[in-house]
């Protein structure tokens, strides 16, 4: 296991045998992840993350499937993903997880390995955070469709007695042109392709920009 309590990749930026968990989403920085987990290579892996404070990289899937199957394609999967900490950790039963992750920062895989029991472990480095930027008077719409939904989320779970999760993680930064973008990258249906793409670029405001257009076609922000 690759990393130990307060590990940064800002800090280190080579990670070498990071344990992989290749999905069919994409993960974004500061996004939630719910897992259900009953494989072994995954309940190890999982296991030993949570007992070193250790992140895992998430991975979209490219081919293959999330579970493995036989006759099924091989797994193969996106050259960018985003390390993923364990928040909260829940075991109903043996061979069962349920645990929430949260996106932390970007990375590229370098060179991969399949171990014999089935995990994938990788060499990975940092991609650079997205620059804090204050979103522009021509798409502060975007944040405030936003802001709008987080609030309709947050009275329906008070009106259930708080038993309703938000998909959306505090501290809300609804000034924030990558958190903005994330967040409706998460929320507004697309392909998975695209998804990653947007997830890939460099630019906070014109993955914003572009999110903007996703959202005019679908009707969001009129």
């Amino acid at each position: 296991m690759i990393a130990t309590q307060g590990f940064s990749m800002t800090t280190q930026p080579l990670l070498h045998s990071l344990p992989l968990f290749p999905l069919g989403t994409v993960l974004f920085p500061g996004g939630l992840l719910p897992l259900r987990i009953f494989e072994v290579r995954y309940l190890d892996m999982i296991g030993k993350c949570r007992k070193a404070d250790a992140p895992f990289g998430v991975v979209s899937l490219t081919s293959g499937s999330e579970v493995r199957k036989a006759g099924a394609d091989a797994e193969s999967f996106a050259a960018i993903g985003t390390l993923a900490t364990i928040r909260e950790f829940e075991s109903p039963q043996s061979g069962l997880l349920q645990i929430e992750c949260i996106g932390t920062q970007r990375f590229r895989v370098r060179s991969n390995e399949l171990q014999k029991h089935g995990l994938w472990v990788a060499e990975v480095e940092a991609v650079n955070d997205d620059v804090a930027l204050e979103i522009p008077d021509d798409l502060r719409h975007t944040s405030t469709a936003l802001q709008r939904l987080v609030g309709t989320l947050e009275e329906r779970r008070r009106a259930q007695g708080g038993s309703v999760r938000l998909p959306i993680a505090e501290p809300y930064r609804f000034d924030d042109c990558g958190w903005v973008a994330n967040r409706w990258c998460e929320l507004v249906p697309m392909q998975l392709e695209l998804r990653q793409r947007l997830m890939e670029l460099d630019s906070p405001l014109m993955r914003l920009e572009l999110v903007s257009d996703l959202l005019a076609r679908t009707g969001i922000t009129e």
